[in-house]
């Protein structure tokens, strides 16, 4: 064994040169004293921090409590040998990465593949050379803190990755949103502009009948009055005219007409009524909110949807029940707020017209009929409006993506995925309340939409 301790320092110079700043440590294990204080005062002496232990099992919770830079292991020690302590080191993920250099008499090529396939990074053979123990000592550090850094600069780079992928995707978010309100925008600018049209020529027709039903009025009321005053005058006219009058049955005639023309101006009232009920739930907002009656809008919505809730050949009747609270007047945008209505209205029309896929999930006795509840409360902090139908339900999977901008579960053709997402956005971003799903399979749906009174 050569006697490091008498070498001459110069050697050590250019090993303890880049340690000033960053001192290494060195964990020795070996069951020789002698090659421990020779390696200790060497590497001690390079300007290194050093551990020793002289046994397997020891070293291994030196490891553990204590880990170090790199490990000199021999491997020809009692208890278990330096091959299993490599292997065991090797096997815990928290200590695989420190580099381990053999220490052995051992030339058989054997034993050196076989320490090299356990893990270990290199081999420094006995009786010691110092140059080589320091070179070989200073490259696997060196090799080590270039691993070090590049697995923090691939970290670093991930990281950038993540964010950089994060921004695209809050950029795509954006985009989606932009292009969804550009969407809405154009639809209810587009329905507007239809809406008034619609209603102009409508209401010309409409104004030109009411307008004459009401001096049809006063001219059949007029000419009663003068048929009753000739029966007053002259109570027998002849067999002619009596035939003629029980042909006709004068006195139903005279009780009906003015029936028929009272229908009538209901009738152009009605149409009348509809015609600036469209106009007020596709008028142009504006930027300020207004404080309206929430149930008008609901009113309107279902006056226009009206035609849907008939019965079909496959479906019976909808029914409606409204539970309306007593509210004032809330400030919002009632444009906007009308459609919201409309879209989870129609949306509840839709779900009760869903065929039914699984019999098992949902009787055909709770098919009998369509039902579709609205309910409005209101308290301190917000007022709340609840649309509920006994359709179909929604699944757990479909629930978390139903808001999403083009999501649907309707055929091609049938639904373009916007109308919730535009719902949502308009309740959350434009009122800031919140608009809530409460679904199961077989149990039916219900949309919760929640509006503070302070925004």
């Amino acid at each position: 064994m050569i006697n490091l301790h008498n070498q001459t320092n110069d050697l050590l110079t250019e090993s303890t040169s880049n340690t000033l700043h960053n001192i290494e440590t060195i964990l020795v294990i070996d069951d020789s004293p002698t090659n421990l204080q020779v390696l200790h005062a060497t590497l001690e002496n390079a300007g290194y921090e050093v551990i020793v232990e002289m046994d397997g099992n020891s070293g291994i919770e030196q490891v553990k409590n204590n880990p170090p830079d790199l490990i000199l292991l021999d491997v020809m020690m009692p208890g278990i040998d330096g091959f299993e302590t490599c292997r065991r080191l090797q096997a815990n993920p928290s200590t695989q990465e420190i580099p381990i250099i053999f220490i052995t008499a051992l030339s058989d090529s054997v034993e050196k593949v076989k320490g090299l396939s356990l893990g270990a990074v290199d081999y420094i053979t006995k009786p010691f050379n110092q140059k080589e123990v320091l070179a070989r000592i200073k490259l696997h550090l060196k090799l080590r803190q270039l691993k070090l850094e590049l697995d923090e600069q691939k970290q670093q780079l991930e990281q950038r990755v993540k964010e950089r992928t994060a921004e695209l995707s809050q950029a795509l978010e954006e985009l989606k949103k932009t292009q969804l309100q550009l969407v809405h925008t154009e639809k209810i600018s587009f329905l507007g502009q239809l809406v008034t049209g619609v209603a102009h020529e409508v209401n010309n027709p409409v104004g030109f009948i009411s307008t004459n039903l009401y001096h049809a009025d006063h001219y059949i009321q007029d000419l009663i009055n003068l048929v009753k005053l000739y029966q007053k005058k002259f109570p027998t006219p002849g067999y002619e005219i009596e035939d003629n009058i029980k042909a006709m049955d004068l006195e139903h005639v005279l009780q009906d007409l003015p029936k028929v023309i009272s229908s009538m101006k209901l009738g152009t009232e009605r149409i009348q009524g509809i015609m600036q009920s469209l106009r007020n739930f596709s008028r142009v907002d504006g930027e300020q909110k207004k404080a309206v009656d929430i149930h008008e809008g609901l009113e309107t919505s279902l006056m226009i949807l009206q035609h849907r809730f008939k019965a079909l050949p496959k479906r019976p009747t909808i029914n409606v029940i409204k539970e309306y609270g007593n509210l004032p007047k809330i400030k919002c945008y009632p444009v906007q707020l009308n459609q919201v209505f409309m879209n989870l209205i129609s949306n509840a029309i839709d779900a009760i017209e869903e065929p039914i896929k699984d019999i098992d999930a949902f009787s055909t006795a709770s098919r009998r009929f369509g039902l579709i509840r609205i309910r409005t409360t209101i308290d301190k902090e917000q007022v709340t409006i609840q649309i509920s139908d006994n359709g179909m339900g929604i699944s757990e999977s479909v629930q978390s993506q139903i808001f999403q901008p083009f999501f649907t579960t309707k055929p091609e053709g049938k639904g373009s995925g916007l109308g919730l997402s535009i719902s949502n956005q308009i309740i959350t971003e434009k009122h800031g309340g919140t608009l809530q799903c409460i679904s199961s399979v077989g149990n039916g749906t219900e949309f919760v939409i929640q509006i503070p009174l302070k925004s």
